[in-house]
Formats: C-alpha cells, structure tokens, sequence
C-alpha cells in the first residue's frame, strides 16, 4: 500500500452521450418521467427548448452542461482510458484465464470486446437486439436506460498470456514480471494473476458489474473469470471530489500521486515509451493489482497517537506529522523534544516516499466482502492498483521497502496479487492489442 492519490485530470476528454431525437418519445416515455414525479421537470425542460428522454436532455440549451451521469468518457484515443482519469465512485476489476489454446480465436476476442466496450462506455447496449423471443437477449439489460456514469473500461494482459500457447513469447514486454515474494505476504491463489485483466470503473456500481457481466458473456467459449473485486470509495454525493478519500483506516489515501496533468510527467513515470520496447506497449502502461485485507477489529482499539505514526500523517488533516497542510513537503530531517524524527523512521509515509525517485500513479478502491467465516471478523481492506513505466523500478523497490519495515503491517496482510500490461489506446475501426497480433 504506498501513499499516492489520483489527482483531476483533464487529459481525456468527456463527451456528451448520444442521445434520441425529441421526435423519438413515446407515450410510454412520457408516463415513465410522470410516474417518477418528474411532471415539473418535464416541463420545465420543454419551455427551456428540451425535451427529458430517458431522463436525458435531448437537446440541451446551450451553455447548460450535462450532469455528471450523463457525462461520457471516449473509448478510442491514443492512451486507454481509466489510467488518468479522474477515479470514479465504483470499481468493478476482473481477471480472466484463455481457455482456448488459438490465437486467432484471442484476436477475434479482443475485436468483440473493443466494439462491446466502446458501446457500453457510451451508455449504449452491447448490440442490436434481433427480436426473435426465442432467443437469448443480445445484452443483459440490467443498465437499461442508465446514464453512461463516466464508465471506463481498460483491458491489459497478464506475463501468463506470453506462455508458450500462443506463440507470442517473444513479444513478451522485459518490465512485465512477476513480482518477487515480498516479506510477510499471505498470497491465496483465488485472488492472484490472470491471463487479461479488465478494470472498470463507473460513477455507478451496476453500470460497472454490467460491463464485466457482458464481457464474461461474449468469451464465453475463448476465457472465463478467475477472480473479480469490487471496490468504492466516498462518492461525489458524499463529499467534496476534490479532497483526497479516504480508506477503511479513516486516513486520506493518496495524498502524494504525481500530478496526472502534467503530460511530460506522465511520459517519465506513467505511459511506456517506444524506446523502453517492444513497439506495441508504446503508449500503455503497467499496471500491479494487491487485495490488501486490513485487520480492522485492531485496528480500531489502536490509539490515535499510534494510528498517526504508522502512517506519518495526521488523521484529520492528512498532514504530515509535523507540518500543517496535506500536500505540504514531507519534514523527514525534523526532530521532536526528544531528539527523535518527528516521522517516525517505519512510518508508511517515510517509506513510501524514501528518496522521492520511486514513484508511481495510484488509483486504489476500498472493498467490503462480508464476513471472513474462519475468524467472524470483516473481510474489509484496500484493493491497491498502481501504473507505471516499469514494475521494476518503480513498484517493486518500494513494496520491498514496505515488506520489510513498514509499521503498518501489523494492521494488514497482503493476500491477492496481480500484474497486467495495459494496451496502448485504440484507433476508431483497430482493436485492442492490434499492435501485439499485427506488428
């Protein structure tokens, strides 16, 4: 778990979705928007020239900014989505093994899955429903009429995918490793590695499974899922977006990230570049997976003093112990009365942060799965995603000092673990990992 936050980013452009013509309401429409008691609203947009379909604006006066449900972040550019985007509500991660041993059959997968996921991403079902009741609908249904909610869906592929199935070993990309075994990991099989990884992430927790539930659907025959974790964090609804959230610890998470807006920075530390090799992974990213379970039934009888100096910061502020601000410098060199650093020497902050040359771009999720049956306590904790350059010079160093010193490991145990080459972005008419098939 290291202390970094995704700050707003304006890098990947939000889109209005696609919406009916006002010529295409129907009766049906109408008596929906009143039963919700949506009369006034109804109204009021057509005398402002608007008319609600789908609890949309059809044509929205000018200057009048969509809500933030409606707002529609583009599938196809030159990097994937969901990397710098500002961290929406809800996440919905899925790992997938290849139960086909054909890589024209892997291909074919990925074609599906870009058409699917540029649809859904748009709020758009994943096809054309053909109408015979007989058959199986095309898609589920359970986001029907729901708003895109800012949906990103980012496909990469794990070091497993490079095994001698598909021939494809010699694409296999030098800083996608496998992660060492760090000290005091409880690793359980059911939550580690993955032929292809899928993260969405939704302002909406059932346009989120919706996606993965429709991507699950169309491999059905060429993968299946090993594991999936849902995650959340506080929602715009619930607090300001613009202050860093906070974990199950109660402390803010991520304060540190580097600044996603800086595109020269994001080339050093976050976007693979052609000269890094191979060709095809310019323009993705490496992304590292940890379920980090928290104990949070001890945690919760530890004192504030101890709680602050195992992580280094203030718990209300999210300041540095010795400082005022959250995003003010860390004070490693400061000495308290007593002669002894101010923070700590195992603090998670100090470690963290070290030297400062190690960094990384954090996008993590809280995660509640009931009960833990064994002990009767919450199954609770962190779902930790990073990205980066390199997984060797980045994570890596970092986790290692962490494992070893870190005091915040009395209070958690890392027990799923995963690593994943993230595709660059996809042209409108290519498909994802086009690169890695055809180069």
């Amino acid at each position: 778990m290291n202390e970094q936050n995704n700050k707003p980013a304006e890098t990947e452009a939000v889109t209005q979705p696609k919406e009916k013509s006002a010529s295409t309401i129907s009766r049906r429409d109408v008596l929906k928007m009143v039963g919700a008691g949506s009369i006034g609203l109804l109204f009021g947009m057509a005398g402002m020239g608007g008319v609600l379909v789908g609890g949309r604006s059809a044509t929205a006066p000018a200057g009048v900014s969509p809500s933030p449900a409606q707002e529609r972040i583009p599938f196809y550019g030159a990097h994937q989505a969901g990397i710098l985007t500002p961290a929406q509500n809800f996440l919905c991660f899925a790992s997938f093994d290849l139960t086909t041993r054909d890589v024209a059959e892997v291909v074919n997968l990925f074609r599906i899955w870009t058409d699917a996921a540029a649809k859904m991403t748009a709020g758009e079902p994943v096809g054309t429903e053909s109408g015979n009741p007989i058959l199986p609908p095309v898609d589920t249904g359970e986001a029907a009429g729901l708003h895109p909610s800012r949906t990103t869906i980012t496909f990469g592929v794990g070091p497993s995918f490079f095994d001698q199935r598909f021939g494809l070993s010699a694409k296999r990309p030098a800083a996608l490793v496998d992660l060492p075994k760090f000290a005091g990991e409880n690793l359980r099989p059911e939550w580690c590695g993955g032929d292809i990884g899928v993260q969405v992430c939704s302002d909406d927790l059932q346009v989120a499974f919706h996606a993965v539930r429709n991507l699950t659907r169309l491999a059905r025959g060429v993968a299946v899922l090993r594991w999936v974790q849902e995650g959340f964090q506080r929602t715009s609804a619930a607090g300001s977006p613009n202050e860093t959230p906070r974990n199950l610890m109660g402390f803010k998470d991520g304060t540190g990230n580097p600044d996603t807006k800086d595109s020269k920075l994001m080339n050093e530390l976050v976007w693979a570049q052609s000269s890094d090799g191979p060709a095809w992974m310019a323009g993705g990213s490496y992304l590292v997976a940890r379920r980090i379970r928290m104990r949070i039934e001890v945690w919760d009888r530890s004192s504030l003093a101890d709680q602050e100096a195992t992580f280094g910061r203030y718990r209300s502020s999210g300041a540095p112990l010795g400082a005022k601000n959250e995003f003010d410098p860390l004070p490693l060199d400061a000495k308290g009365p007593d002669g002894q650093p101010v923070i700590p020497m195992n603090a998670h902050v100090r470690l963290a942060h070290s030297d400062g040359k190690e960094k990384i771009l954090r996008r993590s999720y809280s995660y509640s799965s009931g009960i833990d049956p064994q002990t009767g306590q919450l199954d609770a904790g962190l779902f930790f995603i990073c990205y980066q350059r390199d997984i060797r010079t980045q994570f890596i160093p970092i986790q290692q000092r962490l494992a070893r010193e870190d005091k915040l490991n009395e209070y958690i145990s890392h027990v799923g673990s995963a690593v994943f080459a993230c595709f660059p972005g996809v042209r409108e008419g290519g498909y994802l990992g086009q690169a890695l098939f055809e180069g």
